[in-house]
């Protein structure tokens, strides 16, 4: 747990999402099963609030976005969020936009790795959140849809139009989020949009298979490089190679670092801490 903590304490419960933490890693349930896990005002606000509470807690080293029933997100719910901003002014729609973007911001920001275990459909903002991950398995019934514009809103939403040129290229990324049509599994998979494609009854043993091995390992090392690279997105080589320089030799005096070799010293495996 981190020492810096404010007065407030941490969250004892959570209402609009499931959460769990066992063994280092923290499992985020969206558990809407009935409206394919559709989000509301409160799932927005509730997510961007805990992806900043768990890097202080200590007891999370890796955590997994997944969905309840046939569905990881269905995006917005169409009557309990666009419904309601049809009768919103325009400064309050800059606050949920801003709300919405605040949650991607946190997903990248968050120096712990996300899996986001993709099962069936993730459409709309459920799209950019499993983006906005640092792995994306899939399901083989998985798909994306990138669908704003299909709703007459810019494709360019929360953060897509920045995170997904650079995951799949200009030219890829330009067709999903003008045209936002259906991506399955299989195609997601050949342009990079999937870290890995399971069969559907594996997909929850394949997250919890790469969820222990992040928690097992050099969570340290596994977070530096996490930061580091969401920070060079946009720096240039000179200065990414100084950053880079300067937390290598911070890392170089880590008690992980040092257990690595004095583990290959006595020729066993390492032990490691996170620190």
């Amino acid at each position: 747990m981190s020492p810096f903590r404010a007065s407030p304490g941490f969250t004892d419960e959570w209402k609009h999402f499931d959460l769990s933490v066992t063994d280092g890693v923290a499992t985020v349930t969206l558990n809407r099963p009935d409206k394919l896990n559709a989000l509301t005002f409160e799932v927005y606000a509730d997510l961007r609030d805990l992806l900043a509470e768990l890097p202080h807690r200590g007891d999370a080293r890796v955590v997994v976005l997944t969905g309840e029933g046939r569905g990881f997100c269905s995006g917005g719910d169409v009557e309990e969020i666009i419904g309601e901003l049809q009768k919103m002014a325009p400064a309050q729609l800059l606050e949920f936009t801003r709300m919405t973007g605040a949650v991607v911001k946190a997903l990248r920001e968050c120096p712990l790795p996300v899996i986001a275990a993709v099962n069936g459909i993730a459409a709309g903002a459920g799209s950019v959140i499993a983006l906005a991950s640092d792995f994306r398995l899939l399901a083989e019934s998985a798909s994306f849809a990138f669908l704003f514009t299909k709703v007459g809103l810019a494709g360019a939403d929360m953060g897509s139009a920045y995170l997904l040129p650079r995951l799949v290229g200009l030219g890829r990324a330009t067709e999903l989020l003008i045209l936002g049509d259906k991506v399955a599994a299989p195609h997601a998979d050949r342009i990079g949009l999937a870290t890995k494609v399971v069969p559907d009854a594996a997909l929850a043993e394949e997250a919890s298979t790469l969820a222990r091995r992040l928690a097992d390992g050099p969570a340290l090392a596994y977070s530096t490089t996490k930061v580091l690279l969401t920070r060079e997105l946009d720096m240039d080589l000179g200065s990414s190679i100084e950053l880079e320089a300067m937390t290598q030799a911070l890392l170089m005096k880590s008690d992980d670092h040092a257990e690595f070799y004095a583990a290959w010293s006595a020729g066993r495996r390492p032990q490691w801490t996170g620190r």
